[in-house]
């Protein structure tokens, strides 16, 4: 199905592995860029910059390729929460969203010598009431470390999760159909 080589500007495993699901077997090759919000920028624009930012990086370092950069982001109330540096800092996270429902965005962004586009995403996730314990053992299991709002869906953080409306992929980390229409159109 892969006609040119595609270049995942990631090392994270769970996008590697959904662009496996897909027939895709990228090449592996992380931008590596500064990840700070801006002043005053939106949790979309956010997302939307940094996966072109990481795909346009990557490119530059390639060839003839197509490279497929992505981010996601956990919004609630106009405060981003990211990747936890620590484990005050999930804790506290997970406070915040203990309860309520939250914004998941991902921002897809496909490019190569002659084009570019990008694409984002948005899900919308609740959360069971977390008392202390239950979150002393989430943090336990060291899951909530590089992921955006401290928790995987995919994985133990399932049990926080009261409901999702959106994509299950894109929550993830890279919503599935809109990316395979998105490669398919770049010839991959």
């Amino acid at each position: 199905m892969q006609t040119r080589s595609l270049v995942l500007a990631s090392r994270s495993p769970r996008r590697i592995d959904l662009l496996r699901r897909i027939g895709r077997d990228p090449i592996v090759d992380p931008a590596d860029i500064d990840e700070s919000m801006m002043n005053g920028e939106s949790a979309i624009d956010y997302v939307r910059r940094l996966s072109r930012e990481k795909a346009t990086t990557v490119l530059a370092r390639h060839g003839d390729v197509v490279v497929l950069g992505a981010d996601t982001c956990v919004e609630l109330d106009g405060v981003v929460y990211g990747q936890p540096a620590d484990t005050d800092e999930a804790r506290r996270t997970l406070r915040a969203l203990s309860g309520r429902t939250h914004n998941v965005h991902t921002a897809v962004t496909v490019t190569s010598l002659t084009a570019a586009r990008t694409i984002v995403e948005s899900a919308r996730v609740s959360l069971q009431p977390l008392g202390d314990a239950l979150i002393d053992w989430y943090l336990g299991t060291g899951e909530p470390f590089g992921k955006a709002g401290a928790y995987a869906i995919q994985g133990h953080g399932a049990v926080l999760v009261t409901g999702v409306r959106g994509l299950m992929s894109g929550v993830i980390g890279l919503p599935l159909g809109p990316v395979a229409a998105l490669l398919a159109e770049f010839g991959v």
